[in-house]
């Protein structure tokens, strides 16, 4: 153990003020996280950290995740890994699209021109958004996003993260936009990117595609309408929906094949009520002979179910909702009829919702609506961001091949879940299920501003027509590259969008696609190669479970494609936090909490502490009770370590064949056993058991043994040879606690260490026992369970006797099967307890029993 100089000194009043500043300083100006680029890949963890979003602020539930990965860094570190544990910040897309919108009071208009010298109003009035340049609105937002970053990264710095801040990236900078196009345009070039005009479904609020995985059900009310559509015979077919104002959309009416009722209909037309529209009868097995009358209209589109029989059935497309959610101006050319084209005419322009009610009026008043609407309560789909259920209209998308549609490429990425490594192990359930029951491929384009353009030009005919099956791609030098204001090779600007010129793609990659190669973007990939090859593929991904269908499924996509292998080898999978009423807290809810006045008024340790004491994959509700514990465990290793060093002196050394007394012994081998189990439990990334023994034996070594052994380590001249082994005891379980617990407690270990140790704490060596063992001797632990068993028994009868644990005690008869391991630190014990006669006596006793009489003038 190397000991500092005599200049280091003890404070005479250790505390918490202050010491995250203090260190976080230091940490910075002396690089001890910074990665070591030299090293082998076979001496480096690598840590593909999760780019927060940086659309507003941190919350309790980051801190809490973004910890333990923290801790993994930290314990790799001291184990000599060269850790790279690189920042990344999620800047592109809808989310900060809508921060820049409220936050500056301005809308995107791609259609206006650039304006250099725009300035957004000085008082914002989020109701009354002044239109800007798609340009100008790209500048906000890089503007926005820095200032939110330097927020973010501060706090990161207050909560102790070890990350290596030379090792940075956004999403949406120059380096993140050409490791994407360069990604997506081999995608293309494999057949694993295509371009398709398909039903998709579309948020009407953001104007934008929307992935499955990007879906989520809520209970919506709603209404069940019965319908007539007339037979030829002249009888009437009823159908029940929720949705009549699709009436006009539909193209057919689809019942089961073995339905007898409706088994002489299959193979008919049948004609739709209010726009007499003459549409056939057919039979899929999806159609439900038991949910209302058992037939059902096939609209294009009311779901995706709608999707599944028009694309199996063959039938034709009759769109009347449009981008924005409501009612198309052109009457489908199906209806013919005067009296179902003026209906049509009540639609037009109308929202869904408004198309509805005019559409039930029309039907009760031709008699076509049997009885009246029932209402039902029913899951609807929503976008995760969205306000408004979503609708599926008919667009042109980029798709990238995921197994949706693929049972061999399927098969693949479920087996590459069974390669990867969970924590914890269930985890890899919901990949399965996930990825078993996908139903299309990734829909990766987004009408929207901000983020990442495809690399992509379209060829115009000689009558201004793009012939989208013969897209212009880049060479991959040119990335990146803005299709909207760069020219394609061959062309000039003065063609962009002139007959036999170019028009450029005008969509934007989904964030996921972007994030989906955070692994490829944090190691430089095709940037650095040199550390590419020392970094990837990297060792950890730590996520949470909530997007275990997004981030970690759409990685590994595209590193199967791209690399034939999985992109690291490990992922710990962190549960939700729950707030107060047991409740998942989340932005939409409200019950968000801020970390920073938590990390004010109890100490980042103490933070540190709680999130800890959640394990990987387990909801943990927000428990400021548990922080003040971690606060007070902070504050007992100042003052406990003061207490050691001032006992053993800081200068006096640590030498394990110093370590003679029985006591002193059996608790190193006690201590040898916690660090066995924590380095375990932390190579197993169980942090909230290895916290757990290690804090169990702190409080018990505080308890028990600074007590028990203070008397002899102080009396140095009466016994020198006891004293110093006492003293080098100490020694050693002080190192080996800073040790411990500096993956979970960084400051308050730091600064602990600084009093007595050269370096920082967090580039020492991670205790393996050795010292511990060679001191113990093959000795257990025994001596120092029954001596602080004893010692408690002592306790108890002065605390019951309302005495001061000082007041003498005249006899003490200690009688069990421990008693003789009680006996070998009865010097020890007598002190501590201040016990003038002490007896020991075997028996068969399991339990130890510990009389005490008391002295008269204790008592007296």
């Amino acid at each position: 153990m190397t000991q500092r100089s005599p200049d280091f000194s003890v404070p005479s009043k250790p505390s918490l003020d202050g010491v995250e500043e203090k260190w976080a300083q230091v940490w910075e100006q002396t690089g001890v996280y910074h990665f070591d680029r030299t090293a082998q890949r076979s001496q480096v963890y690598a840590i593909d950290t999760p780019p927060p979003t940086v659309s507003g602020s941190l919350h309790i539930g980051h801190v809490f995740s973004y910890t333990h990965t923290d801790i993994v860094a930290r314990f790799q570190r001291m184990r000599g890994k060269a850790v790279f544990y690189p920042m990344g910040w999620d800047d592109n897309g809808l989310p900060t699209e809508r921060r820049v919108q409220n936050y500056y009071g301005v809308r995107c208009d791609p259609s206006l021109a650039y304006d250099p010298d725009f300035s957004p109003p000085e008082k914002p009035d989020p109701k009354r958004q002044v239109p800007v340049s798609r340009r100008n609105f790209i500048e906000l937002c890089e503007r926005l996003t820095v200032a939110d970053e330097q927020v973010f990264e501060h706090l990161w710095r207050r909560l102790g993260l070890s990350v290596d801040w030379r090792y940075t990236y956004a999403t949406i900078d120059d380096d993140s936009r050409t490791a994407s196009q360069r990604a997506f345009l081999r995608n293309f070039a494999r057949g694993e990117a295509y371009l398709a005009e398909a039903p998709t479904l579309w948020d009407v609020t953001f104007r934008t595609a929307v992935a499955q995985a990007e879906l989520e059900d809520r209970e919506r009310t709603g209404a069940y309408h019965r319908i007539a559509f007339q037979r030829p015979d002249g009888r009437t077919v009823e159908v029940e929906t929720t949705r009549p104002e699709l009436i006009p959309a539909c193209v057919a009416l689809v019942v089961h094949p073995d339905d007898e009722r409706y088994r002489e209909l299959v193979g008919q037309s049948v004609r739709s009520p209010l726009f007499g529209v003459e549409v056939p009868v057919r039979a899929h097995e999806l159609a439900e002979p038991d949910k209302g009358t058992g037939a059902a209209m096939i609209c294009t589109f009311g779901d995706l179910t709608d999707v599944t029989w028009w694309r199996e059935l063959n039938l034709p497309a009759r769109p009347v909702v449009g981008w924005d959610g409501r009612i198309l101006a052109q009457t489908p050319e199906a209806i013919v009829r005067p009296e179902g084209r003026d209906a049509y005419a009540q639609l037009v322009g109308a929202t869904v919702h408004t198309a509805r009610e005019r559409i039930v009026e029309m039907l009760r008043a031709s008699g076509e609506l049997v009885g009246e609407p029932q209402p039902t309560t029913r899951p609807v789909k929503f976008y995760e961001k969205g306000d408004k259920p979503l609708e599926v209209v008919t667009t042109r998308q980029w798709y990238i091949r995921n197994g949706g549609r693929d049972a061999q490429v399927r098969d693949e990425l479920i087996a590459r879940g069974r390669e990867l490594n969970w924590y914890p192990d269930h985890m890899r359930t919901r990949y399965e299920n996930w990825v078993g029951g996908l139903n299309g491929d990734w829909l990766i384009s987004r009408q929207r501003f901000f983020g990442i353009p495809f690399p992509v030009w379209y060829p115009l005919d000689s009558s201004g027509n793009p012939d989208y099956a013969a897209p212009i791609l880049p060479d991959e030098s040119a990335l990146p590259i803005d299709p909207s204001s760069d020219v394609p090779p061959g062309y000039t600007e003065e063609q962009r969008g002139a007959a036999g010129g170019f028009i450029g793609d005008p969509d934007v990659m989904d964030t996921w696609a972007t994030s989906s190669l955070s692994p490829q973007i944090a190691g430089r990939w095709e940037r650095d190669n040199d550390l590419f090859h020392r970094v990837f593929p990297m060792d950890l991904r730590p996520q949470g479970q909530d997007i275990i269908r997004t981030w970690l499924f759409s990685t590994v996509v595209r590193s199967h494609f791209e690399h034939g292998g999985l992109p690291w080898h490990n992922t710990a999978i962190s549960g939700w936090i729950l707030d107060p009423d047991r409740k998942k807290m989340s932005k939409s809810k409200g019950n968000v909490v801020t970390p920073m006045d938590m990390l004010e008024r109890y100490s980042s340790d103490a933070i540190r502490y709680w999130a800890a004491s959640g394990r990987l994959g387990t909801d943990t509700a927000l428990d400021e009770g548990q922080m003040k514990v971690g606060r007070r465990l902070a504050i007992k290793l100042l003052n406990a370590s003061k207490f050691a060093l001032s006992v053993a002196g800081p200068h006096s050394g640590a030498d394990p064949a110093a370590v003679t007394e029985p006591l002193d012994r059996a608790m190193l081998a006690a201590l040898s056993t916690v660090v066995a189990d924590a380095t375990s439990d932390l190579a197993s990334y169980d942090h909230t058991r290895a916290l757990e023994r290690t804090e169990r034996f702190f409080w018990e070594l505080c308890d028990d043994y600074l007590e028990l052994v203070k008397a002899r380590a102080y009396d140095a001249e009466a016994n020198p040879v006891a004293a110093a082994s006492a003293r080098s005891a100490l020694l050693l379980a002080l190192s080996t606690l800073h040790r411990l617990l500096a993956p979970f407690l960084p400051f308050v270990t730091e600064e602990v260490w600084s009093w007595w140790q050269e370096g920082s704490v967090h580039g020492a060596e991670w205790p393996d026992g050795t010292d511990l063992d060679t001191a113990a001797a093959g000795a257990g632990a025994d001596v120092l369970h029954a001596t602080a068993e004893a010692l408690r028994g002592i306790r108890k009868a002065k605390s019951e006797a309302k005495l001061s644990m000082r007041a003498d005690v005249a006899r003490v008869r200690v009688c069990g099967k421990t008693a003789e391991d009680a006996r070998r630190a009865s010097a020890d014990l007598a002190a501590a307890g201040n016990v003038q006669d002490l007896f020991f006596e075997d028996s068969d006793e399991v339990e130890l029993h510990v009389d005490v009489e008391l002295a008269e003038s204790a008592t007296g």
